[in-house]
């Protein structure tokens, strides 16, 4: 070797020693949140953690002023848009088999909608104030029904687990298309979940109830 490479080759070797002892020898990060990956996470009270970078995690949907009641008394007096996000892990395994794997996580979004900015003349767009937060997740050890829902006051704190007789267990486990979640209201989804087969029993006659209505 040449002497102005093997310089050059013991500088990197350097470089490399002093990354190594800098960035490995760093006490390990303590995590903060139901991330990376989507992993749920839990503080010793049983809360779920903010996961704090959902919004880079796969975008499923939105709707707007989306109701499950008849009753037009309950719709608010302004409209709403709720976004739905899931784990990446939990998309791509959905993508493979159709349903949703333990550890998944399930986020939904809630804010109001605007119509008077910019140079918009007509329709709604988000506003950038979260007005609702609710984390569903999948976890086989920790839940005897598999799902549990989860309720934030804010993206940035913890969440409260919802008890088990609330209504939103029932009507999932009533009306959904796919292991009690609303896959019919996820449009790149759905498709998925039809040519795997996955679509649960009693949505499908739910579906072809109201066809023949």
């Amino acid at each position: 070797m040449f002497p102005a490479v093997r310089f050059t080759a013991a500088i990197v070797c350097l470089l490399f020693l002093y990354l190594a002892v800098t960035v490995c020898g760093r006490p390990p990060a303590i995590a903060h949140a139901a991330t990376s990956g989507g992993v749920p996470a839990y503080a010793t009270n049983g809360d779920l953690l903010p996961p704090r970078d959902y919004r880079a995690w796969i975008y499923l949907t939105s709707g707007i002023d989306m109701s499950y009641s008849p009753k037009a008394m309950d719709m608010p007096d302004h409209s709403m848009f709720d976004n739905v996000f899931v784990n990446p892990a939990a998309w791509h395994s959905f993508m493979a088999t159709g349903t949703w794997p333990d550890k998944t996580v399930l986020v939904l979004e809630v804010r109001g909608a605007k119509s008077k900015g910019s140079i918009n003349q007509r329709g709604h767009f988000q506003d950038t104030e979260v007005k609702g937060f609710e984390v569903h997740v999948k976890d086989e050890a920790r839940f005897p029904g598999t799902w549990a829902f989860f309720d934030f006051d804010s993206p940035e704190k913890n969440g409260t687990l919802i008890p088990t007789g609330a209504p939103c267990y029932t009507c999932h486990a009533a009306h959904a298309a796919v292991d009690t979640t609303f896959v019919q209201f996820y449009p790149t989804l759905l498709p998925i979940a039809k040519a795997k087969g996955t679509l649960a029993p009693a949505f499908l006659k739910e579906e072809s109830a109201a066809v023949t209505r």
